[in-house]
């Protein structure tokens, strides 16, 4: 995540930073089109907040795999 300001490009809310840390979760995509797309070599990025990513998930035909973690490791 960039040290800039998070914005959600659904609802247009601004996320929660602090000292360029972003204070809440939201999911971040960012895809690389390549050769076989419309899209050809262009980067695209975008943030949704977590209620809009309830909403959205909650659209698809197919809902996403939702897994549990068991540990969550710190990094030493």
């Amino acid at each position: 995540m960039k040290a800039r300001e998070c914005i959600c490009n659904s609802c247009g809310r601004s996320l929660e930073m602090r000292n360029g840390i972003l204070q809440e979760d939201a999911l971040i995509i960012k895809k690389e089109w390549g050769y076989f797309s419309r899209k050809d070599l262009e980067i695209h990025e975008l943030i949704l907040c977590e209620e809009c990513y309830d909403k959205w998930a909650g659209q698809l035909k197919i809902s996403p795999e939702i897994s549990e973690k068991n540990e969550v490791l710190s990094p030493s």
